[in-house]
């Protein structure tokens, strides 16, 4: 059962963050990624940072539920379908998190 647990939990923290991340607070996101952001340009990064985190989280969350239902029905196509949103949640979100580092930040390092 803890197997179920840890995603959902990990997928509730990096959900909120990136609800932070979207209102505006870009303090979790690294001071490099930050410090070239104008200041016009802050509220924007954010929100798309905040996108690409909560995405992130929500593919983690997907996975951890139907881990669970998995558990439920001993039907292993579940965790495949979970395992596939965590993927697919991961490559949308670095790719919206590297476009706005790349527009806003003027690169990535």
């Amino acid at each position: 059962m803890e197997s179920v647990v840890v995603p959902i939990v990990l997928g509730i923290f990096i959900v909120v963050l990136g609800i932070c991340n979207f209102k505006g607070n870009i303090n979790s996101i690294h001071w490099y990624h930050r410090q070239r952001v104008a200041e016009e340009n802050k509220m924007a990064y954010a929100k798309l940072m905040g996108v690409g985190t909560v995405l992130c989280g929500a593919g983690i969350i997907v996975f951890g539920t139907l881990s669970l239902v998995t558990e439920l029905t001993k039907l292993s196509f579940f965790t495949i379908i979970g395992s596939a949103s965590v993927i697919i949640g991961l490559i949308i979100s670095l790719g919206i998190s590297l476009y706005a580092m790349i527009k806003y930040n003027k690169g990535i390092f």
